[in-house]
């Protein structure tokens, strides 16, 4: 009777949160510089209307707010996947250094002239930086790691990445790449095309596939790991399969929108309460949290008065980082008595 009543309560969430995952997208489709109404949108995405609107519709803000659900809400799977497999509620892609990492395996075939932004090769290249980056960081801190190891060991990952990327910039072909890299860097989703969504998606589809298998696994280890492994559970593959989803979501958003960080930390948190802190029911709703969080945010850098719209992945950062700050705060008396 529990599980039914578990299952009927997660059956609304998940239904309110999808609810506002496509209320926000077609938000995103009618907010700009020319504004749109609901009717003209619908009239647009079904081929009808003037050629202005379907243009500015389907080829200018059909991609980016595809792009906001692909990578808000890979980001939030990818968060609640590590903290699962961790136990922990502060680890997240951004603070295992998988943004920064990714970008710079994808800055640097970008600054030796290898690939152009529009190539396939470049979500591999970043695929493969941010597999370097969580790999890294599990190897240092190990499984049963404290908050404070986690933090430092994250640090250092994300400081590396960072000097490279910047080396990468100071090697970059010429000043205007270079400038195009510092930018793209920020995160953003302007400027996008359906070629960015084609690029990203299949990285994505297959890291969300392998993120999401092993839900009910996260469940036993709340149990421990030896309880888990007595459950019939191969934690070698859990997490072999935990750090290739991520390193595949993660690196295919960079590679195509630049860095936006915090979302896959803050996603699950806003949810966690919802679903009864259990991290097997928390998979689906972090993702659709994560794709509503950043389709949001997108929305707001196009409302937020300035002479060039602001790059989403500062204003996640600022949303982020305090939030981030409140949870270390909360969690002070564990830090300060962890172990290193």
């Amino acid at each position: 009777m529990t599980f039914a009543a578990g299952g009927r309560r997660d059956g609304r969430l998940i239904a309110a949160l999808a609810l506002l995952v496509v209320i926000l997208f077609f938000v995103s489709l009618g907010v700009g510089p020319v504004w749109l109404s609901p009717g003209t949108v619908a009239r647009a995405l079904v081929g009808d209307g003037g050629e202005a609107a379907r243009i500015i519709v389907i080829d200018i803000r059909l991609p980016r707010a595809l792009l906001a659900v692909m990578i808000g809400g890979t980001l939030g799977l990818a968060g609640a996947a590590l903290q699962g497999l961790l136990r922990n509620p502060l680890a997240s892609p951004s603070l295992f250094g998988a943004p920064a990492a990714a970008a710079f395996g994808a800055v640097s075939v970008i600054s030796l002239a290898l690939v152009d932004v529009l190539s396939i090769a470049l979500p591999v290249a970043a695929i493969i930086g941010a597999l370097v980056s969580v790999g890294l960081l599990l190897l240092v801190a190990g499984p049963r790691a404290s908050l404070l190891v986690l933090i430092l060991a994250g640090l250092a990952v994300s400081s590396l990445a960072g000097a490279g990327t910047a080396l990468a910039l100071n090697l970059a072909p010429n000043p205007f790449a270079a400038l195009e890299i510092a930018f793209w860097l920020l995160g953003s989703l302007e400027d996008r095309s359906m070629r960015h969504v084609i690029i990203a998606l299949p990285f994505m589809a297959v890291g969300a596939v392998l993120l999401i298998w092993d839900r009910r696994a996260f469940r036993a280890l709340t149990l421990g790991e030896e309880a888990a492994e007595s459950l019939g559970f191969d934690l070698a593959g859990i997490r072999l399969r935990v750090v290739a989803g991520v390193a595949a979501a993660v690196g295919a958003g960079v590679a195509v929108a630049g860095s936006i960080g915090f979302v896959g930390l803050v996603a699950p948190h806003l949810v966690r309460p919802l679903v009864g802190h259990d991290p097997g029911r928390l998979m689906v709703p972090a993702a659709l949290s994560g794709a509503a969080l950043l389709l949001a945010a997108d929305i707001a850098v196009r409302l937020i008065p300035s002479a060039s719209e602001i790059k989403v992945g500062v204003l996640t950062a600022l949303i982020g980082a305090p939030f981030f700050i409140i949870l270390i705060l909360k969690r002070r008396g564990e830090l300060t008595g962890a172990s290193v």
